[in-house]
């Protein structure tokens, strides 16, 4: 059942009645329930992506931000990518990263037919999620230069044939061999723009290899099990003030198309306040305080 299961919302669309799956959607989605309109998509891209055997939906979300009198609505569309691994994890390396790019490349024409701006890809999206196994054989052969890596340099010619910027989360391995979990911004002319990295690889909850052959809790009460659920999936676009989109399929590639303002994100920091508390001068005094040898905290007793 779970293998066939498609969607939440294909579920919910089947089996609440109108009104009450509509409130459900409202609490789900937030006001992105009742203002956002299904993107009127080519049908050549429809065609194609069907021929591609990928899911292609798309939403708009512009209307969650107000008209301002003193600036422009800047509407810009996303797209989000989801995929499964192409070739199985016992072929060579450069094969299953190449048939990833044959893959990831013919989405990413598809966007450009949609007209997208931006294309969001999936983690580590050029080879499989290795980081439950804690093998580093072959693994980290993955690896691979962020600023001029043969994935980027890929990613480039796309950017620019297709004027779009890309954010490519990649495994990378520095000049000093270092691996970063890192994400590569690609600008629309094909320039390496800079990247954001962590080198905590993740190993998601109980999705690793110490754990999930044996019987487990998740610490939520519930009897030992070995099932650690669903990992696939379900991609959506989020707003800033939590609201988003449906979700893609959990069983299928997809393509994600959203149409935004990016004008909501200023609008809702000054709407919610969110920088109105901040101390930033007193939080940088205590901590640099506090990691000097030999700090006592100041403990006022009566």
């Amino acid at each position: 059942m779970a293998g066939s299961f498609q969607s939440v919302e294909q579920s919910l669309h089947k089996h609440l009645p109108p009104e009450e799956g509509k409130e459900v959607l409202r609490i789900l989605y937030g006001k992105a329930a009742s203002l956002q309109g299904t993107l009127d998509l080519p049908s050549a891209a429809v065609e194609l992506a069907a021929t591609k055997n990928f899911e292609l939906a798309g939403y708009s979300l512009k209307e969650l931000a107000h008209a301002e009198e003193t600036r422009a609505a800047r509407v810009v569309r996303v797209g989000a990518i989801q995929n499964q691994i192409v070739l199985p994890t016992d072929k060579p390396i450069i094969d299953q990263r190449n048939a990833l790019w044959k893959r990831i490349s013919d989405i990413i024409d598809v966007a450009a037919m949609c007209e997208c701006n931006i294309i969001c890809l999936q983690e580590c999206w050029t080879m499989p999620f290795t980081f439950c196994t804690r093998e580093k054989k072959p693994w980290c052969e993955f690896a691979e230069s962020a600023e001029s890596g043969p994935t980027t340099q890929m990613l480039q010619e796309l950017a620019k044939k297709y004027n779009m910027v890309i954010l490519s989360p990649i495994l990378e391995r520095d000049a000093n061999d270092v691996m970063w979990n890192t994400t590569v911004v690609i600008s629309n002319t094909g320039d390496y723009l800079g990247k954001s990295r962590k080198n905590h690889i993740p190993r998601v909850g109980d999705f690793n290899e110490e754990t999930f052959p044996n019987e487990f809790t998740s610490g939520d009460g519930k009897a030992a099990h070995k099932d650690f659920g669903h990992f696939y999936g379900s991609s959506y676009v989020a707003c800033p003030d939590g609201s988003r989109t449906p979700g893609l399929s959990r069983i299928k590639d997809g393509l994600l198309v959203t149409e935004i303002d990016l004008n909501l994100c200023r609008q809702i920091k000054d709407k919610w306040c969110f920088k109105m508390t901040q101390r930033l001068d007193l939080y940088t005094e205590e901590l640099a305080a506090a990691i000097k040898p030999g700090y006592v905290p100041p403990i006022i007793k009566d």
